[in-house]
């Protein structure tokens, strides 16, 4: 009904000739090296990376080890143009939504304007330099190295930062992404080129430049909003302007002078449906269509979609410390997610497509938030979209991290602009829950060394804490203040570090322990804050990815070519091997290494995710780093780059199940918790079984429990003797069940010792493979023996998604799974294959 009333709103207000009209310059484009007089096609939004990758010009930067030979292409400047015609108009404007990053902008061999940043979209006017018929638009990219090397030898100060893969760290002065310049999950490819649209745009009379539609009160009977409209009026005149949508429609006729100015107009919405997060409830969207007329002619028209709901981050003191949570609709809401990075170097490659099928992923995995980390860049207008539709909240990062910056005047300049131009783009979206004003900077100047390190004076460790504290506890405070009033800014992420137990007690917290301070797994169990904003732990992708970038003779993690694709130097390989050594027996070859670095990561990260829920109402989120990857290699991701679930992915669409049973060994007891995130009291059946290896039961209790809303609970303690009354703890299990009116609800298997300290049989698993009005189903067996960590594969077909994976299957059950691929049932029953802990590991 919402997207059919949307489409009638276009139809009622005609659209004349004097109507503004906005169309894409996406075609007719050529490139060209400055230095050469060679001109050859371009594709826009593009990169020069990818118009080079196209002509053959350069290998793909993804595959071998190619990366640093096309880094050549950073150092030099280059050129792109186009042809167009513009409709006759009163005025007239090239709108450039994305320019990356140093950028002369002729029109007609006249230069009309500057790009500095990356981050600030452009509409420059352009009226006096069109001619009739064609115009030619050339835009000059400047090397973004040799625009900022004058930068680093003028300054006085050599900035810390650490992840930008060069001698010479130029990424702080640039204001571009800063992962372009190396981190440690990704490449240092430094790109150049139109990365986002450019429009022409043509009005008559009025341009409607933003409209904002601010919610002032929100009631159960009634929504109060205003629209406040900027408008760039180039002829005086009585002006109707009006808020429509599935409400009652609000107009003002007012008379308007020439020039910018805004005008608000209130109105309301009776009965509102409110929006929720994903798993509390609908995320209702209104559609609002705002349209500028002059007499019956209308000029200009705007559509927004507005969620109405409040918002409230609580950071305070409380008999706990200091708390760290999100309301929402006055709820306290456990925050489930993770911290997400571009989904690509060459951003243009994103298509609509890979951004709906990530929400899909998401959603399907029970998240309710994704930080926008702030080592990226500002999203695309899509990905909020998403995030509404989806009911996916978004922490927003401002694009800054890991490094003091610049804070002198022409500096503070362009964030200011920067900061204008997304806070007024995005600020109208329900799915916005807080601005954070950089990543791990504060923690950093506290912890990190940065002062003896870099061999600063004192004069200037004062002036870089001076120029942050400018930067983070003034300028972004004010702007967003100014421009998002009552949205929660905080100027740096995490609050705490984690090296001490008091930092657990207060805000929210990057727990690194896990991996880079190379603590077992089991620590997370202990390492709880109020608030995890980050932490997680590496894999590889699958045998599918890596035979995208290494061929066979590669396949060994110490080869050049898997090196080259591992940007964690400081831990990697040796912590993937030092853990895996630990926890599990050695993988039998190079395809079973890759899968049993999936099945560490997933364990591990599942004792985290289970011990923030558990924990709850002290803690109140878990955003694991990190979501997706920006190119194919190892890294901390539960999603590789081509959008394959990794085994932690299906791990967290398990341990974030809006309830959840969870077993952990505490003061030498058995406890088993029960969560759950609803906003309603649960009444259920717990269900334990001790078992062997092969099924048979040992021990066991059933028993009604009732599980109050928004809340976690010891439901079932047990001594660990008394358990286990002399049975070997390597081979037996605890399996958990919840049910609800008899139906199964959710599941979980308890190990009381490491894999590798297990007997794990070679279990045989039979197959059924059969299909139904086009779906694939896969029903799986055992013939009376565990089956620990089950990976399907089809050998053929690398886009195939399994609706589960990496499960365990138990002696006494089968199960079925359901496979989305493009081949027949007859070929998935010849091409499946099978992988188990107790296959793939030697003895």
């Amino acid at each position: 009904m919402g997207r059919l009333l949307w489409g009638l709103l276009l139809v009622v207000l005609p659209i004349p000739a004097l109507a503004q009209k906005k169309t894409a310059l996406n075609t007719g484009w050529e490139f060209r090296r400055l230095d050469e007089n060679v001109w050859r096609t371009a594709k826009v939004p593009g990169t020069v990376h990818t118009d080079l990758l196209f002509h053959k010009l350069i290998p793909d930067p993804f595959q071998g080890a190619n990366e640093k030979g096309v880094q050549w292409i950073d150092k030099k400047d280059w050129e792109y143009r186009c042809n167009f015609s513009a409709p006759t108009a009163d005025m007239a404007s090239l709108e450039f939504t994305g320019l990356d990053t140093y950028a002369d902008i002729y029109l007609n061999n006249v230069l009309i304007g500057k790009a500095m940043n990356m981050f600030v979209g452009k509409e420059l006017p352009i009226k006096k330099y069109l001619k009739p018929g064609n115009n030619q638009l050339r835009i000059l990219f400047h090397s973004p190295i040799a625009q900022d090397m004058p930068k680093f030898l003028q300054d006085r100060l050599v900035y810390p930062a650490g992840n930008d893969a060069s001698d010479i760290p130029l990424s702080v002065h640039a204001r571009k992404a800063p992962y372009h310049y190396g981190w440690d999950w990704g490449p240092r490819l430094v790109t150049s080129g139109i990365w986002r649209p450019i429009y022409l745009k043509t009005w008559n009379k009025v341009n409607l430049r933003d409209a904002w539609i601010r919610q002032q009160q929100l009631t159960d009977e009634q929504a109060t909003l205003d629209a406040t409209l900027t408008l760039d009026v180039q002829q005086e005149g009585i002006y109707t302007l009006l808020v429509k949508g599935d409400f009652e429609t609000k107009q003002l006729s007012k008379k308007l002078a020439a020039g910018k100015q805004q005008v608000t107009i209130p109105f309301v919405i009776e009965k509102p449906q409110r929006w929720w997060p994903n798993g509390l409830g609908a995320q209702k969207l209104y559609p609002v269509s705002i349209a500028v007329m002059s007499g019956k002619d209308t000029l200009q028209t705007k559509q927004q979609r507005i969620g109405l709901r409040t918002i409230e981050v609580v950071n305070e003191a409380d008999n706990m410390g200091t708390s760290f949570f999100v309301k929402v609709n006055g709820h306290p809401v456990f925050m489930k997610g993770a911290n997400y990075i571009p989904s690509d170097n060459f951003l243009p490659r994103v298509t609509p497509e890979r951004y709906v099928q990530l929400f899909k992923d998401m959603k399907e995995a029970n998240f309710n938030m994704v930080r926008v980390w702030g080592g990226g860049i500002y999203e695309n207008d899509q990905f909020y979209d998403l995030a509404d539709e989806q009911g996916i909240l978004v922490w927003q990062d401002f694009m800054f991290a890991c490094t003091f910056y610049p804070s002198d005047k022409n500096f503070l300049q362009q964030v200011k602009e920067e900061t204008h131009y997304n806070i007024t783009r995005l600020r109208n979206h329900p799915s916005l829950a807080l601005w954070c004003g950089n990543n791990e900077i504060a923690v950093a100047i506290k912890n990190w060394g940065w002062k003896d390190g870099y061999a600063y004076s004192d004069a200037q460790w004062m002036e870089l804490l001076k120029g942050y504290d400018t930067l983070f506890g003034k300028l972004l405070r004010d702007e967003v203040k100014t421009l998002d009033p009552g949205r929660f800014y905080f100027p740096s992420s995490p609050i705490s570090n984690w090296g001490k137990a008091e930092d657990f007690r207060h805000g929210d917290n990057h727990y690194w322990g896990v991996w880079h301070g190379m603590e077992w797994f089991e620590a997370f169990n202990t390492h709880v804050p109020r608030f995890m904003s980050e932490y997680g732990f590496q894999s590889f992708p699958d045998i599918h990815t890596v035979r995208k970038y290494a061929d066979p003779s590669q396949w060994d993690i110490n080869s050049y070519v898997m090196q080259s694709h591992q940007k964690s130097f400081t831990r990697g390989n040796a912590a993937i091997k030092t853990y895996m050594d630990h926890y599990y027996k050695e993988p039998k070859d190079f395809p079973s290494f890759l899968y049993l670095s999936q099945v560490l990561q997933a364990e591990g990260m599942k004792t985290g995710m289970e011990a923030h829920r558990r924990a709850m109402p002290f803690c109140m989120g878990s955003l694991y780093w990190q979501l997706n990857d920006c190119w194919p290699g190892a890294s901390w991701s539960g999603i590789d780059y081509y959008g394959r679930w990794k085994a932690m992915h299906y791990f967290v669409k398990k341990a974030y199940e809006p309830v959840l049973i969870s077993t952990v060994k505490e003061e030498g007891k058995i406890r088993t918790y029960v969560v759950n995130d609803g906003l309603e009291d649960a009444s259920l059946q717990l269900e334990l079984q001790l078992m062997d290896l092969e099924g048979k039961v040992i021990w066991q209790k059933s028993s009604p429990v009732k599980i109050k809303a928004n809340s976690s609970a010891v439901e079932h303690s047990i001594d660990i003797a008394d358990l286990l009354k002399g049975a070997d703890s390597s081979r037996v299990i605890l399996y958990t069940k919840l049910l609800t009116n008899h139906k199964f609800l959710t599941e979980n298997v308890f190990y009381f010792v490491p894999a590798k300290q297990m007997p794990l049989p070679k279990a045989v698993i039979t197959t059924d493979v059969t299909e139904n009005n086009g779906v694939i189903s896969i029903r799986l067996n055992t013939t009376g023996q565990l089956a620990r960590n089950v990976c399907l594969m089809l050998e053929k077909d690398d886009t195939a998604h399994f609706s589960d994976n990496y499960f365990d299957l138990l002696p006494t059950g089968e199960k079925t799974v359901q496979v989305r691929t493009t081949l027949t049932a007859a070929t998935v029953r010849e091409q499946l294959r099978i992988m188990h802990l107790g296959n793939a590991c030697k003895e």
